[in-house]
């Protein structure tokens, strides 16, 4: 499964494979980026890590979403 990283990048947004060193595409704003990104995941079947403006981890979605991992408890 391919993981990919919606991160900030000069002044915008940015969608990357992790182990490349090339964005796939770059945005304007968090929101088209996260559109983008979802439906880009959501066809090579992965696991979207999205960041905050300061670069922390916020969340991580896998889809399909049949395939995250199970919930601890």
């Amino acid at each position: 499964m391919e993981t990919y990283h919606l991160v900030p990048s000069q002044g915008g947004w940015q969608l990357e494979k992790q182990g490349h060193t090339k964005g796939i595409k770059f945005f304007a704003t968090k929101r088209e980026a996260l559109e983008f990104s979802t439906s880009h995941v959501r066809k090579n079947t992965g696991s979207l890590r999205i960041h905050k403006e300061n670069g922390q981890f916020e969340e991580e979605r896998t889809y399909p979403r049949e395939i995250d991992p199970p919930s601890p408890g």
